[in-house]
């Protein structure tokens, strides 16, 4: 498409960089626009290494939203693009370099296992439920006493016992799995001053760290700590109307595994740093319920932690 919004082709080319650089005639500026999907950003990578192009990727969400048709096509989806990219009204998606989305896709992968070991102990536990099994009160869940006793009960039959020890194995090649992939983090982030700064923080380790490294990559791509906060999902939602103003949890939108760790966080700063043992208490006195406060300290946690990771990108 030329400046003026005339097609010049819209045609299906193979997924490769060269059918793609084939198709514009050399020499002038080329901006081109690609929808965010699987793959899309190490192609865009590639067309920006090899032809010099200005290449973004475009939210697929805010896309859709634009469209006036409901039908979908390839010709169709192409012209959209190509003409929000022309007028300047393209909504982008930051392209992450390649080590930060080696590291998400590290961090997505642990947290995947850690999913499934939390799968299996649910199945366990229901195993025990369904035997009417119940285990003496001074033992603890998923002690070592607890295993004991879970594997030598005798109230399940021997098929179910069977099957726990199955559990159990299982259990335990994935901590193996995730022992293992803590390391390969720890070895990713060595010498990156972000993470060192991020693991200085109050109630922050490894996990937390990776995911905020990974995640949010650049704290600058942000224009403000506000920004930041509802990109993690931890800003309030407004319901107002009227004279009455009041809030409605939290955004359904951002980026979840980010919420969940910030959550993480939150519940440990509540228990370990002052000042937000000082915050958490004005708030329940204020008569606020825990997973507000939790959210609360989280929201402003995130958003002053934007200022000081800035400085350090300064």
């Amino acid at each position: 498409m030329d400046k003026q919004g005339n097609i010049i082709q819209n045609a299906t080319r193979p997924n490769d960089w060269r059918a793609v650089a084939e198709v514009v005639p050399e020499g002038g500026t080329v901006f081109a626009a690609i929808e965010a999907c699987c793959g899309a950003a190490d192609f865009a990578e590639e067309l920006i290494n090899h032809t010099g192009w200005s290449v973004n990727l475009a939210h697929p969400g805010y896309v859709a939203r634009i469209k006036q048709s409901p039908d979908k096509t390839d010709w169709a989806d192409a012209k959209l693009l190509a003409d929000l990219q022309r007028v300047g009204y393209l909504p982008k998606v930051w392209l992450a370099p390649e080590n930060i989305r080696e590291l998400r896709r590290l961090v997505r992968y642990r947290q995947q296992q850690v999913n499934h070991r939390r799968n299996v102990k649910l199945r366990v536990r229901a195993l025990l439920r369904d035997q009417r099994a119940k285990s003496p009160a001074e033992i603890n869940p998923w002690t070592k006493a607890w295993r004991a006793w879970a594997e030598n009960c005798t109230e399940i039959g021997e098929n179910s016992r069977w099957i726990l020890g199955e559990h159990f194995a299982e259990i335990e090649s994935l901590n193996v799995k995730i022992r293992n992939i803590e390391k390969r983090l720890t070895s990713m982030l060595a010498g990156d001053p972000v993470a060192t700064k991020l693991l200085e923080q109050s109630g922050v380790g490894l996990v937390t760290a990776a995911t905020l490294r990974a995640e949010i990559g650049r704290f600058d791509r942000f224009r403000s700590g506000k920004q930041l906060a509802r990109f993690c999902a931890v800003t309030p939602r407004n319901a107002s109307s009227g004279q009455r103003q009041a809030d409605a949890g939290l955004i359904k939108a951002g980026n979840r595994e980010l919420r969940r760790v910030l959550i993480e966080a939150a519940q440990r700063l509540r228990r370990l740093d002052d000042h937000w043992v000082e915050f958490a208490d004005r708030m329940k006195d204020r008569g606020k319920p825990s997973n507000v406060i939790t959210a609360a300290v989280a929201n402003r946690w995130i958003r002053g932690l934007y200022y000081e990771m800035c400085n350090l990108a300064a």
